[in-house]
């Protein structure tokens, strides 16, 4: 168990990451780690220099807090952090797991407060300073989270916050429960409530339109040092702002430095796919196989037609031969057969390709290429619509 001091020098970075695959990627409909994929997944994040997981809560049984003790004490370089809602025993849950960070949350929206809770906001401000107190008063490291935050008045956040600071917390987290939030209202709202607060700021987003990354963002730009996301950006609905995507926009968009090591992001993401029964898409942005798949652009200058070299995240780039491939992607993959063409060669092979990819409505493997390229130099008519048809048998 880190002390406090440690965990704060564990987050001395510009944007620093707290990953919660392990509590809202769990969410996601159908998810359900076992302890063991709990163990491997933690210390794959921590490969990757993740410097803060949320490891889950411990309130929800025996299991659960089973696993968040674990964790807590594999020795990880990460800061470990549990879940709890804005209540003292949740609080005790944790401290015996022996965690060294702990998140306090409690609705801040009105049609939660008065639906949900059915209680008021003076009772929301005294529950948030009496479990954060409580947590303070143990040496714990505290962000304090207002749910649903995107929903909730301004003003009352802001009471939120300060109450959360009295108390002893070490950041606000600003929760978009619902996905609801825009970059723009985002940028606005976070900017006000860090400057009056004087609170370090987190940015929690889920992706109910698709925002959860823009968000993230957006937030960041306003001055939030903090960012919890979970890899492949699984969680309740639509799910949350992707680890993978968070770190490589961070780093391009903004000049912003993590300290992930984003050659490992795409193990962590397998990890979690096998755990989760959630496949990696292709496209997936930053870990999709297919990401750095060229059929059409300039090969032989990557910087013209990627964002970035994919050695960053541990990935590298394929040829796709299809209808919309170019004569330099026919000549570059028969070179890697060791087959030099010359420019009306790769030409023909290349009208042939397009046909032969319009036909069967897909692209074609290295082995098809390569009988095609065989069809054409013995002058084999692969398509036969030249042939006459047979006449019938008199």
């Amino acid at each position: 168990m880190k002390s406090k001091n440690e965990v704060i020098s564990c987050l001395s970075a510009p944007l620093c990451i707290c990953d919660s695959t392990l509590g809202f990627g769990e969410q996601a409909a159908g998810a359900v780690f076992s302890n063991i994929e709990k163990y491997r997944i933690a210390q794959l994040l921590d490969d990757a220099g993740v410097p803060q997981i949320e490891a889950g809560n411990p309130a929800l049984g025996t299991e659960e807090k089973k696993a968040v003790r674990h964790i807590a004490h594999m020795g990880l370089d990460a800061s470990i952090m549990a879940w709890n809602r804005a209540d003292i025993e949740d609080v005790n849950a944790s401290i015996e797991c022996e965690v060294d960070s702990v998140t306090i949350a409690l609705q801040a929206s009105n049609i939660q407060i008065e639906n949900v809770l059915k209680k008021d906001h003076e009772w929301v401000l005294d529950k948030v300073y009496e479990a954060t107190d409580y947590a303070a008063q143990h040496g714990m490291y505290i962000s304090v989270v207002a749910e649903d935050a995107s929903r909730a008045d301004l003003g009352f956040l802001i009471d939120f916050a300060k109450v959360a600071r009295e108390a002893g917390a070490n950041r606000f987290g600003y929760e978009d429960s619902l996905g609801v939030d825009d970059p723009f209202t985002c940028n606005e709202r976070i900017r006000m409530i860090k400057q009056i607060s004087g609170l370090d700021i987190e940015i929690i987003a889920h992706n109910d339109f698709g925002m959860a990354t823009a968000n993230t963002l957006s937030a960041a730009k306003a001055g939030a040092r903090f960012a919890r996301t979970t890899t492949m950006g699984l969680g309740p609905r639509a799910g949350c702002a992707p680890l993978e995507e968070t770190a490589m926009t961070a780093k391009h968009m903004l000049g912003m430095d993590t300290g992930i090591d984003t050659t490992k992001l795409r193990a962590v993401a397998e990890s979690v796919s096998a755990a989760s029964g959630f496949q990696i898409w292709p496209t997936k942005p930053v870990i999709g196989t297919k990401c750095f798949a060229q059929e059409a652009g300039i090969l032989n200058n990557p910087e013209c037609t990627e964002p970035y070299d994919p050695a960053e995240v541990g990935m590298e780039r394929s040829l796709v031969i299809g209808k919309h491939s170019v004569r330099n992607t026919i000549v570059a993959a028969m070179s890697e057969m060791g087959i030099e063409l010359s420019r009306d060669e790769a030409e023909q092979l290349l009208g042939m390709v397009r046909r032969a990819s319009m036909m069967m409505h897909r692209s074609l493997s290295q082995r098809e290429l390569f009988l095609l390229y065989e069809d054409m130099m013995s002058g084999n008519n692969t398509f036969d619509d030249d042939i006459p048809a047979q006449q019938p048998a008199q």
